[in-house]
């Protein structure tokens, strides 16, 4: 079991968000792909993946590229199993060029509370050093609502 399982209430949905935005501020694929079924499947943007080992794959090079990653999540709507999530996270390259980028998840879970399904659409923004807002995981009871822009 990976709690908080569904049905998802306004506050197990908030810890499942906040669960997911810490895993993937580690940086870390493997503790980011066991969050999902075996047979999970995904669509990033315009890659689609399925399993655990695609996964874990994808978010290896993710990381390579997208130099010190910082993400917040924000829980956007819930029902049953399911949850949707709106997201920015900055990064940058190897050039040292800044980038926020803006996105929204469907997520879907079994019974067991492992991921078996994510889309997510992604949108880069290039931004200057100064611009950045996120510059490491959120502090405690942090609960900033993320602006549009």
């Amino acid at each position: 079991m990976r709690h908080p399982v569904p049905p998802f209430t306004a506050e197990t949905a908030r810890v499942k968000v906040q669960a997911a935005e810490d895993a993937w501020n580690s940086r870390d694929p493997q503790r980011v792909a066991a969050a999902y079924t075996p047979d999970s499947i995904w669509r990033n943007r315009s890659t689609f993946l399925t399993g655990r080992a695609e996964i874990e794959a994808f978010l290896t090079d993710k990381w390579e590229h997208e130099l010190d990653y910082v993400l917040r999540k924000q829980l956007w709507a819930f029902h049953q199993n399911r949850i949707a999530v709106r997201f920015q996270y900055e990064w940058h390259d190897a050039t040292g060029q800044w980038w926020r980028s803006y996105g929204n998840e469907q997520w879907e879970f079994d019974d067991h509370g492992f991921m078996s399904r994510r889309e997510a659409s992604i949108n880069d923004v290039p931004i200057t050093a100064d611009q950045r807002r996120f510059h490491g995981p959120r502090p405690s009871g942090d609960q900033t609502d993320l602006p549009l822009r």
